[in-house]
């Protein structure tokens, strides 16, 4: 991956591994994205998941105490939850004191940071363990300035959070570096920066600031690199649309891939708010993407269709490819679909 400038680094990168995943109390598998994450495009890095009394959710991976994590030779223990609004419940502290005091790292990519948390802050400095926040923004974000700049780009989009951007856009990018493209994952967000070792987590920037952070993480560059963006939120949502159209405007996309989960009804965690139709998102993304770049356009549609047996979903894929239009495709399955939907990409 092309080294990001001192500004962009992350912290990711001075994380101590491997890991050992905790799931807190979670019930919910999509709240699980960021251990979920780890655990299939990190797998050599995490050694086993531990949880709180309560949670059902599961990695499938050795379920180990810190002290045995640490045994086993783990350096640190990483929040592996994603919940609404990124706390850090009371009820998780006396396990990841616990961690603390097996001589693990903790590492969080929540919004409430590690250090604010008294107790944690004291047991680490008891222990001699760190504290590591991935989820900060680096100094210096500008304000956007909407110029073109050099280079392609591709931004995943969703109808929905949680649903597949990160995947999607992890996935196009081994694809088009099988294919010989010279190509950077751009993460924007906490999972996606514990994958790729650098990024920068948009929705922890300043909404001023939020356009700007996306035009710094893919700068100009070589005509024929391309830089695949991880999408945030949705243009849609009712909570977290503005981080969406922040990072739409400033990655400038020329290319962009739309997220979504046929299965899902409502929105994750808003259930007044039915799931939004697939074309009426591109068609949203290219009136709004065309304000900084007029030249945008769809390539065509990842699905998430894990909750599909595989004739299920082959059928699905299929319908609606024809339906739409377009590629349509579910990354994680592969297969001719998916070659398909890359080519588009790359039309």
């Amino acid at each position: 991956m092309r080294a990001l400038s001192l500004a962009q680094s992350s912290v990711a990168t001075t994380l101590q591994q491997p890991y050992l995943l905790f799931l807190g109390d979670v019930t919910e598998l999509a709240y699980a994205k960021t251990a979920l994450g780890l655990r299939d495009w990190a797998g050599d890095l995490c050694i086993g998941e531990f949880t709180c009394p309560g949670a059902t959710v599961s990695t499938g991976l050795p379920t180990l105490t810190p002290a045995q994590a640490r045994s086993a030779g783990a350096q640190s223990m990483v929040i592996g939850v994603a919940n609404a609004g990124g706390v850090i419940p009371q009820k998780w502290i006396p396990a990841l004191t616990e961690a603390l005091e097996a001589g693990l790292d903790l590492v969080s990519g929540m919004h409430v940071h590690l250090e604010d948390v008294p107790q944690l802050k004291a047991a680490a400095l008891r222990h001699g363990c760190r504290l590591v926040d991935v989820r900060r923004p680096p100094a210096g974000i500008p304000i956007a300035s909407g110029r073109p700049r050099s280079g392609k780009r591709l931004l995943t989009v969703g109808t929905d959070c949680a649903l597949g951007k990160k995947y999607t856009a992890l996935a196009l990018a081994r694809a088009f570096r099988k294919r010989n493209i010279d190509v950077d994952f751009r993460a924007t967000g906490q999972t996606g920066i514990l994958i790729a070792g650098s990024g920068i987590p948009m929705d922890a920037v300043v909404a001023d600031f939020a356009a700007g952070a996306a035009e710094m993480l893919s700068p100009a560059a070589d005509a024929g690199h391309w830089d695949v963006i991880e999408g945030q939120g949705s243009l849609s949502h009712p909570a977290y649309a503005g981080v969406s159209l922040a990072l739409l405007h400033g990655s400038q996309p020329d290319v962009f891939v739309v997220c979504h989960a046929p299965e899902r009804k409502v929105m994750l965690g808003f259930p007044d708010f039915p799931m939004p139709e697939v074309e009426d998102t591109i068609a949203q993304t290219i009136l709004l993407g065309k304000r900084t770049n007029p030249a945008i356009r769809c390539a065509g549609v990842s699905l998430n269709t894990s909750q599909l047996d595989e004739a299920s979903a082959s059928r699905l894929i299929a319908s609606e490819c024809e339906r739409l239009g377009c590629a349509v495709a579910d990354p994680v399955r592969g297969g001719a679909a998916f070659e398909q939907l890359v080519d588009a990409c790359l039309a």
